[in-house]
Order: structure tokens, then C-alpha cells, then sequence
């Protein structure tokens, strides 16, 4: 045997045993997949049926689905318990946050991953409970859930969630250049009902103040009223309202027949009026 084949043989029995040594310290294994888990109040954890300890919980699996299921401390009264289903991916730590309540439609919380892209834009997700939420990044309007964008800078971002009748939520989250950030949202229903004061005995009663108008959303073509930052078809949609809803108005144009209404708590904006009409106070 030449010399030449000698060098080329050595050089191969190094270079194998240098691959031996580095699947044996677990080099070429696939990382773990991480889970952390948060809740108010702690809630017990089970992972596929089997009970792991209590939130706050952390810690890491093989890639794949798993079934998770908390039971809240209940306390004095029961609260509603939550399960699904959620895919681990190598390397990636999932978070998962739950505010329990009495019922699961008072529930509310969110589950945050990541997965590798092909491109290295760095895109977002937003999937919500119940569908078609308006979804906001660091304060202005991009449309409704279920959401996607790969437009979004690297870096922090606030993610705002909300819809007429659920309490609103904001998120803050980090983008990553090469990865999709998928945010699953769970609003709760707003509840929050403003009792009726009584008057004090010998007391009168503060007079009641003047109903402001409100305008009720007629029925439309496509089940739903398209919400505008101006009163014309051409201004940018920022909302969406149902038909047999009733909205406070705020200014009615003098040159068009759209109206202006407070769609959602703090928030404006113009619908036609020609799906739309002012309701007179009794």
C-alpha cells in the first residue's frame, strides 16, 4: 500500500472516531423541547394523563404533542379546569399562561411559541378564542384574527387583542429573525355589570342624566359593518361591528351619511350610514 493511502486511511480513522466521540456526549441528539407553565391561582399539572407538579412549572421533553391539563386550587369555589393539546418543538420553550374563573368563558390566558421559518423574516401569528378579534401591534390597528404577518421588525412588540364584550388583553413579545412567534389568545368575557345605586333614606335621588344617542347597526349583505378611520369606503378598515348592536355616537358627518361611533371602549372610528341609524331616547 502507497504511502498516500496510508495518510488517507489514518485521516478516516480519526475522523470516525471524532464522530463517535461527539454522538457520545449527545452532540448530533435533538434538543429538548422546553415548557413553562404559569397560572392564577396554581393549578396542579398533569402532562398526558400523568400529575408533574404545580404551576409555576418548568421543564423540558422530547419534540412533539402532549396533552396538558390544569386543575386550579379552587379554594372556596370552584373554578373551571382547562386542557389542550400542544406541539413541542426541539430547542423551543413553550409558555403557557392561564388566569382561571368560575366558568371557562370567564377564563382567559394565552400559549407562546416559536418554529423555524425558511426565510429569516421574522413573522407573527395571532390565533384567538372567540374568532375574528381585533388585533392591534404597539397600538395600531392590522386587522382581525386569525392574523399573520412577516413584515414585523426583530425585537419587542405589543400585541393587543381585543373585541365588544371581552376584556382586552396586551401582550409583550419578542420576534426572531428566522422563526415564526405563534400567540394563541383566550379572552374572557367582560362580566362587569355597574349596579344600580339606591338612595340613601331622606335622601333624594341624583336625577338621572340624559341618554346620549346611540346608533344601531342595521343588517348587511356580508353579516357585519366595516369600521373606518374616515367617514368614506377608501379610509383604512380598524374594526368590525354585528348587526343589532347598538353603539354610542360621537359626530355625524355633515357632508356624508357616515357616523362616527365609539366601537370599542376609548376607540372611534366611521361606519355608513346607510347600515347604520341614530336611535331616538324615549
Amino acid at each position: 500500500m502507497s504511502k498516500f493511502w496510508k495518510i488517507v486511511l489514518i485521516l478516516l480513522g480519526f475522523g470516525f472516531l471524532a464522530l463517535a466521540a461527539l454522538f457520545a456526549l449527545g452532540y448530533f441528539k435533538p434538543k429538548k423541547a422546553g415548557i413553562r407553565i404559569t397560572s392564577v391561582p396554581a393549578a396542579v399539572v398533569f402532562i398526558n394523563g400523568n400529575q408533574v407538579g404545580k404551576t409555576p412549572y418548568e421543564a423540558t421533553f422530547g419534540a412533539g404533542e402532549v396533552g396538558l391539563k390544569l386543575m386550579p386550587d379552587a379554594g372556596d369555589k370552584p373554578l373551571a379546569n382547562f386542557e389542550t393539546r400542544v406541539l413541542l418543538s426541539s430547542g423551543i420553550q413553550t409558555v403557557i399562561s392561564r388566569n382561571f374563573a368560575e366558568t371557562e368563558a370567564l377564563s382567559s390566558g394565552e400559549i407562546v411559541s416559536f418554529e423555524r421559518t425558511p426565510g429569516i423574516e421574522a413573522a407573527l401569528a395571532v390565533v384567538s378564542d372567540p374568532d375574528s378579534v381585533q388585533i392591534a401591534i404597539d397600538g395600531t390597528p392590522r386587522g382581525f384574527a386569525p392574523y399573520k404577518t412577516s413584515t414585523l421588525t426583530v425585537g419587542q412588540h405589543q400585541i393587543g387583542v381585543s373585541a365588544p364584550g371581552y376584556v382586552e388583553q396586551t401582550l409583550t413579545v419578542n420576534t426572531r429573525a428566522g422563526y415564526k412567534l405563534t400567540v394563541v389568545v383566550k379572552l374572557a368575557v367582560n362580566s362587569a355589570v355597574q349596579p344600580t345605586p339606591s338612595a340613601a333614606p331622606g335622601v333624594s335621588p341624583t336625577p338621572t342624566p340624559v341618554a346620549k344617542l346611540q346608533v344601531l347597526i342595521l343588517q348587511t349583505p356580508n353579516g357585519f359593518l366595516r369600521v373606518r378611520v374616515g367617514p368614506s369606503t377608501n379610509a383604512e378598515e380598524i374594526g368590525r361591528v354585528e348587526p343589532g348592536k347598538k353603539y354610542l355616537l360621537v359626530e355625524k358627518d355633515s357632508q356624508t351619511d357616515w357616523l362616527k361611533i365609539e366601537y370599542l371602549t376609548g376607540q372611534t372610528g366611521w361606519v355608513s350610514g346607510e347600515y347604520a341609524q341614530i336611535e331616538t331616547p324615549p
